[in-house]
Order: C-alpha cells, then sequence, then structure tokens
C-alpha cells in the first residue's frame, strides 16, 4: 500500500506569495534541487515564477547522488535550458562553474542595461527549492562566509534575508518551499527518505522499510558491507530486524527495536555512509 505523506506547513504558503511579491526585483532564479531525486525535488507550483526570469538549476548534494545518473540529469535538464549544474556544497566542487554562470548572466543583465541607457548594477538573485536541500549552506559557499545559519532538519531558514556576495551579487536566502498536495505518493516518499520533510509527520519505520527494499532490489551489497548481512534477505522488514539485531537494538523479550532500526538506516543513507545512489532515473 502507497504511504500519502503531505506536508504543508502555513509558513510555506505565505513564503510563496512573498516569492510572487518579490519575483519583480530579482534578475536571476537559482532553483536548488536534489541531485538524489532531481525530479521530486523541483516544486511544480513554483512553475509560473520559474519561468518567468533566467534559471540556473543546481544540482546539490551531488556527493551523494550516484555520478553517471547525475550526469545524465544533467544532459535531460540541459535540453529543457535549464542551466543545470552538479555541485558538492561540502567540497565546493561544481561551485566555481556555477559562479561563472551567474556572472555570464550578470553581465548580459548589465548590457540590457545599457542598452536602455540605464546605469549597470549588481546582479540580484532569488535562491529557492525544498527543505533542507541546501540553499543556505550554497550562499554561504557563494559568499565565502557563514552568513546564513545552516541545519540538517528542514526549517532552519524561517525568513526571508538579503546576502550580499562581493559587489556584484546579491542573493535572497527564503525558506524552503513545497506545494499543498503530492499527486504522486513516490514525491513524498522520495522527499521522506532524503530528509526535506520533518521526520515527526510521517511513519519513519514504513519510510525505512521501503527505502530499505530499495537498497535491497538496487544494490545489497551496500547493505552487506555496511551492517554485515547476508544477501539472501527477502524483504524490506527482514531488513530492518536484520539491522536491529547486529546493533543490539532489543526491547525486553529479545524483540528487536524497529524504531531505532529505522531511524538508523534513513540516517546513515542521508549521511551517504552507504555508498552514493539516485532514487530517480531520467525516463
Amino acid at each position: 500500500m502507497p504511504i500519502d505523506i503531505q506536508w504543508y506547513p502555513g509558513h510555506m504558503a505565505r513564503t510563496k506569495r512573498e516569492l510572487q511579491e518579490n519575483l519583480r526585483v530579482v534578475d536571476l532564479l537559482l532553483e536548488v534541487r536534489d541531485a538524489r531525486i532531481p525530479a521530486s525535488s523541483h516544486n511544480t507550483d513554483l512553475a509560473e515564477l520559474l519561468a518567468s526570469k533566467p534559471v540556473i538549476t543546481v544540482l546539490a548534494k551531488s556527493d551523494l547522488a550516484d555520478r553517471e545518473l547525475t550526469t545524465a540529469w544533467v544532459r535531460v535538464l540541459e535540453k529543457q535550458d535549464l542551466r543545470p549544474v552538479a555541485v558538492d556544497l561540502k567540497s565546493g566542487r561544481g561551485v566555481g562553474r556555477l559562479e561563472s554562470m551567474v556572472r555570464a548572466i550578470h553581465r548580459s543583465v548589465g548590457q540590457r542595461l545599457q542598452e536602455r541607457g540605464r546605469q549597470t548594477r549588481g546582479l540580484r538573485g532569488l535562491v529557492v527549492g525544498v527543505p533542507n536541500v541546501g540553499k543556505s549552506t550554497l550562499i554561504n559557499r557563494l559568499a565565502k562566509r557563514a552568513v546564513t545559519k545552516t541545519g540538517a532538519q528542514p526549517g532552519v531558514t524561517r525568513g526571508k534575508q538579503w546576502v550580499r556576495v562581493g559587489n556584484w551579487l546579491q542573493l535572497m536566502d527564503v525558506p524552503g518551499v513545497l506545494w499543498p498536495k503530492f499527486e504522486d505518493p513516490n514525491i513524498g516518499l522520495y522527499l521522506a527518505i532524503t530528509g526535506a520533510i520533518s521526520d515527526d509527520v510521517f511513519d519513519f519505520v514504513r519510510v525505512s522499510t521501503c527505502l530499505a527494499q530499495f537498497l535491497l532490489t538496487s544494490r545489497p551489497e551496500a547493505l552487506v558491507h555496511r551492517y554485515g548481512l547476508a544477501q539472501s534477505l527477502e524483504s524490506g522488514e527482514v531488513v530492518l530486524e536484520a539491522i536491529g539485531k547486529r546493533r543490539g537494538y532489543l526491547l525486553s523479550g529479545g524483540r528487536v527495536d524497529e524504531e531505532k532500526a529505522a531511524l538508523l538506516l534513513l540516517q546513515e543513507f542521508r549521511q551517504g555512509l552507504l555508498g552514493r545512489f539516485t532514487l530517480e532515473t531520467p525516463d
């Protein structure tokens, strides 16, 4: 039975209104997506917003995603004229290329202003994306200093703020925004697995069971190497029970603490401790 996960707290509706109100003062949109789920981390509710300005699609967390599939996703997004660039915000890999792309748009905007007889100015960009995808970390990378608050849980950024990057660029950081209803249950599942939805609003045992089944099907050796499990396990439920036994997560009577095992698998997957995985293929 599909897992129906929905999460749209009130501040997201307010943020969407703010995005629409501030759109007229920005020159560029940086849409940050999760490289592990490039489709599900794209907020289709902002399609009209994204269509009105130049867009650069930043595939963040590429250090956690499958390299070949990231390359394939970049090709797909290039065909859609979305200017994709994969970045690793921990090491900074890809950030230099992103900055070059932003500077090219800055030159183009300056040229248009000069043609209209107006004075050139710094570029103004708006950074959008789902919660916990790395928007604030990206801004800190571009600014080369810690100017925005970051965290491993969704919802750290609670209000908009402008950040100056040198004398040529200003970026607006806003809270992560989802959309009112996920029509495809896989979207909610993928967002939950990758940490874009608060763990408090979904059954993380069921979500972790789905993740275990995905790993068992796609790359069982990751479970073998990380937890010392047998490759012959038959289901996600059995995987969680085996992890719990291996780690000693036992309750009275010798029962496995499935909640503890489920949370461990989710956390270690999100940290990349099981390897690099992409949950979506660009079909």
